[in-house]
């Protein structure tokens, strides 16, 4: 009887892609892959969550243009999957055909998966050149003691030990009946395969279920129910499958927008009604990788002349938003599937930025991003804002942008606070009294500026912040007029304004001030000895994460 792993398994334990597939075929909870075709249609796959990738041979050649009859070279095959693997993190089980030839071919097959990180193959005990399951009827098969050799020889071949070969019966497909799928089944199990995938192409699935039953979990059971759809997938857990393939799923579905969105733009000979309904360029972009580019530029080439640095404050654990920070800053706290840090920091990268240094404090191990410099300030339960940032005072030797380390914000925010020529600038919200904050009973920081918001395109003349006040949302004294917006905690520096808050952080320091001031407290003291702090103001196109209200929106928004 195959061994069944309890669910408890530890699955950090599982290091290897092999290691992977072989915990997913023996595990006691079904397992199930899904098709991919290629390096953007795995990253999809491993996006949408699945253990696993079937790389199908039906889509990979279908990709290519050419039919599944083997048209497609394995080495033609072998460059997708290479690039399959490089894109992803999760087990590659790949549709390995007939192996592409006898015993020997299976061989080099075998090496050449192992060596580009393959988790595993399925090999169909047709003959070579094969021709697709579902074409035709009563297609021969292979002499079982032949294909027994092929899965002998790819065990023996295999430099990995935790490789899977999966041997596909295809004898219920070509009409030799239950017994015969069985016989074959049995010796190809007993040859060394680590797993059989039992096949059919009819509607129901009372074949597969049958063989199922009668199979009794000897070797753990893979099935593809492309053609049986309809059947609950409780009954497959019932009958012992321990992998599911949702074969080519991705290839299909790609086919029929990709022939949709061909033929509207033909025929509207525009892209107006299409261009919502596609994905953004943008997109393209993220799944990609293209922020990783951007991180290791800032890492390995020399910063340009002129170049901003940007300083992160990230140091706080975020207590408002309760257990939710028990074992994570609200920094790392998750938005759509990746953290508000790594969000934060991907705006920063798209608007040129990056030379990154995030200030960490609480649980700042789990500040690990990539694509920034890190500096600790150990004393974070202790110290505020200011404290943080007199930390990383040796990135202050040139032009800085600081921000709050829980904070989104559109690009073009960035892209009109970079073009601001002041030496000290913040971003003040105009439209705060809309933006839910300062009803919502927290605290803000409420800007007094020398002009409000009027959205002149043509009035030019400099706005100067001249106090940040902090106030409690829901005081009297927020309505009074006296406030021109708030204060969302981005700033940008000149040379000379590094020099005047590096200037002022050390007074700050020398007179025992420092440890529980915060940005404002910085900024109001800057403009008390005469600093020109100038404004640029916004109107919305923001938010912060305070406390679990915020990070719903925020995860409704991103």
């Amino acid at each position: 009887m195959a061994t069944k792993i309890e669910g408890a398994t530890n699955r950090a334990a599982l290091r290897t892609k092999t290691q992977k597939l072989k915990h997913a075929l023996v595990k006691e909870k079904l397992a199930f892959v899904m098709e991919a075709h290629n390096g953007l249609s795995a990253k999809i796959v491993e996006e949408a969550g699945f253990e696993g990738i079937w790389a199908s041979g039906l889509s990979m050649s279908a990709a290519l243009g050419v039919r599944d009859n083997n048209e497609a070279s394995w080495t033609q095959i072998l460059e997708q999957l290479e690039f399959m693997a490089d894109a992803t993190s999760i087990l590659i089980l790949v549709d390995g055909d007939t192996g592409y030839g006898n015993f020997n071919n299976v061989r080099r097959l075998v090496k050449k998966l192992c060596q580009r990180g393959i988790a595993g193959v399925c090999i169909e005990d047709k003959l070579f050149p094969k021709t697709n399951s579902f074409i035709g009827e009563g297609q021969p098969l292979a002499d079982v003691e032949e294909f027994s050799g092929r899965i002998k020889a790819g065990k023996d071949s295999q430099d990995d030990s935790d490789f899977q070969i999966v041997a596909r019966v295809e004898a219920l497909i070509s009409g030799h009946g239950m017994t015969e799928a069985l016989r074959r089944a049995e010796a190809y199990h007993a040859a060394g395969a680590d797993g059989i995938l039992i096949h059919s192409k009819k509607a129901e699935a009372d074949e597969i279920l049958d063989f199922g039953r009668e199979w009794a979990g000897r070797a753990p059971l893979v099935i593809v129910p492309t053609m049986y759809y309809k059947t609950p997938t409780d009954v497959f857990r019932e009958t012992g499958v321990s992998l599911v393939i949702w074969a080519n799923h991705n290839l299909r579905a790609a086919l029929s927008a990709m022939r949709e969105t061909s033929r509207r733009i033909m025929e509207e000979q525009a892209l107006t009604s299409v261009e919502s309904e596609v994905a953004s360029v943008k997109e393209v972009f993220d799944i990609v990788g293209q922020g990783e580019l951007a991180a290791a530029e800032a890492r390995y080439l020399k910063p340009k002349s002129g170049e901003y640095k940007c300083i992160v404050l990230a140091a706080s654990r975020g207590s408002a938003l309760g257990i939710l920070t028990e074992r994570l800053p609200k920094c790392m706290l998750d938005i759509r599937g990746k953290p508000l840090l790594h969000r934060l920091v991907t705006t920063l990268n798209e608007g040129g930025l990056r030379d990154i240094c995030v200030v960490r404090g609480y649980q700042k191990e789990a500040i690990n991003l990539a694509n920034i410099r890190a500096i600790d300030n150990d004393a974070y339960a202790k110290s505020g804002e200011a404290t943080s940032l007199a930390c990383a005072t040796d990135q202050l030797d040139g032009a800085t942008i600081i921000s709050y380390g829980d904070i989104l914000f559109r690009p073009y925010i960035l892209e009109n606070l970079l073009a601001t020529t002041g030496d000290i600038t913040t971003v003040i919200d105009a439209r705060w009294r809309g933006a839910g904050h300062w009803e919502a009973g927290r605290q803000v920081d409420l800007a007094s500026c020398s002009r409000t918001f009027t959205g002149e395109y043509l009035d030019e003349e400099p706005i100067l912040l001249t106090a940040l006040h902090t106030r409690d949302g829901d005081s009297e004294d927020n309505n009074d007029g006296e406030f021109s917006g708030e204060f969302i905690g981005l700033i940008k520096l000149s040379t000379k304004g590094a020099a005047a808050v590096k200037r002022e952080l050390a007074a700050m320091k020398s007179e025992g001030v420092l440890d529980m001031a915060d940005l404002p407290n910085l900024l109001n003291r800057l403009i008390a000895t005469g600093e020109s702090v100038e404004v640029l103001y916004v109107t919305g196109h923001w938010l912060d994460v305070d406390d679990a209200f915020d990070l719903a929106k925020a995860r409704n928004v991103v």
